[in-house]
């Protein structure tokens, strides 16, 4: 893990689970990571039907304001998976 300056209060994994949970519903979401770099896993039924892109446009929409600024305390997703709970 690399150190990532930020002037974010708290856990940001908690934030980023927090976030998407709240914008999605029905999901869960389970994040791992830190130094501003993080892998996410989110399962909805919300996703039914979904491609790919338009699943992670949602998660990417529910935590863009944990992207943004001079020092945001999310600099890159590493890793993002969607599914919906049948493909578990």
């Amino acid at each position: 893990m690399s150190s990532h300056p930020t002037d974010f209060q708290g856990s940001v994994i908690d934030a980023l689970r927090e976030a998407i949970e709240q914008q999605i519903h029905d999901s869960q979401a389970t994040v791992n990571g830190g130094g501003g770099h993080f892998s996410i896993e989110v399962t909805s039924p919300v996703f039914a039907g979904m491609s790919m892109l338009a699943s992670q446009r949602l998660v990417y929409g529910a935590i863009a304001h944990l992207m943004r600024g001079d020092a945001p305390p999310v600099h890159a997703v590493d890793s993002l998976r969607t599914r919906t709970p049948a493909a578990s």
